[in-house]
């Protein structure tokens, strides 16, 4: 199958480099220094974890250069630019073509399914820590590397599915096709959103999350939040989500920050409606209260 990954940063990159390495047909869409970098150098990745660095040359061209038709396309950019890839994908898509939305953002490929009628678009997540360090340079911060996907509706179920979570596997990245999209996506939210909020709150890494004190108690706090959310929604988990996610947190490198964090220390755009304010609209939705979200809200809109 050909795979086309629209954003070649922490979360595209990474896969990109996977899939590639796995000898994959696998193009990077990207711009700038980054797809020059790729271009020449080929994508470097820093594994923290074993001090290992690692490089690959990659297929990279620009949305303008890319002239084939896919059979999977994975999104893999900031929430704030998902309406900026809608073109590329109309103009290269084929009826067969899957698409799988790879955000931070809880719902986002039922949004884009109302954007991209006649092109099935699942729901999915990943759990990776990674970040783009220089053109052509990632920085990956544990060797977790997880994707979750499937369809909301099981009457959109194709068996092409199984394939793509097969060459996940056979690529080094755990590949888990799922039967219940809603529940695992917003079981992953209730890693990303919390610790994305505790980072930016205290203005910490993850080490300070690690140790007993009062980030890590209001990180498991605002899952217990999302858990609540979640029973209003109808969404049961299965497992303890604080003690799961406390074990994600433990395997990353003690200097590891979130996207969000970086991008608002940066003065960038950053992905904060989605992961905390539209968490607090939730809750009001749903009648749950969520102290913990409200206060973040609070401090980050000052």
């Amino acid at each position: 199958m050909k795979y086309m990954i629209i954003g070649a940063g922490g979360t595209g990159g990474i896969l990109g480099y996977k899939l590639t390495e796995g000898g994959r047909d696998v193009t990077l869409i990207a711009r700038g220094a980054h797809l020059n970098a790729m271009k020449t150098k080929g994508l470097t990745v820093h594994q923290v974890w074993n001090g290992q660095t690692v490089a690959l040359p990659v297929k990279a061209v620009s949305e303008e250069e890319y002239e084939e038709q896919p059979d999977v396309i994975l999104i893999c950019v900031k929430g704030y630019s998902l309406e900026s890839v809608y073109p590329l994908i109309r103009r290269v898509a084929g009826p067969e073509t899957v698409v799988i939305p790879i955000l931070n953002i809880y719902g986002t490929g039922g949004r884009m399914q109302e954007e991209l009628a006649g092109i099935l678009v699942t729901d999915g997540c990943i759990y990776v820590s990674a970040n783009m360090e220089a053109p052509g340079v990632l920085r990956q911060h544990g060797e977790i590397c997880r994707v979750v996907f499937g369809v909301r509706n099981e009457s959109e179920y194709r068996p092409v599915l199984k394939e793509i979570a097969i060459d996940f596997e056979e690529c080094g990245i755990r590949g888990i096709l799922s039967d219940n999209i809603r529940r695992d996506a917003l079981q992953k939210f209730s890693y990303v959103s919390p610790i994305g909020a505790v980072g930016l709150y205290y203005n910490c890494a993850a080490g300070a999350v690690q140790e007993e004190g009062e980030p890590r108690e209001m990180f498991k706090s605002m899952i217990r939040e999302i858990v609540t959310l979640a029973e209003a929604m109808g969404i049961h988990f299965e497992r303890d989500l604080v003690e799961t996610n406390l074990q994600i947190l433990s395997d990353l490198a003690p200097e590891a920050t979130t996207s969000m964090q970086r991008d608002i220390m940066a003065g960038k755009q950053s992905e904060i409606d989605g992961l905390i304010y539209q968490v607090v609209r939730m809750g009001k939705e749903y009648g749950v209260p969520m102290p913990q979200y409200e206060k973040a809200a609070v401090k980050f809109k000052n």
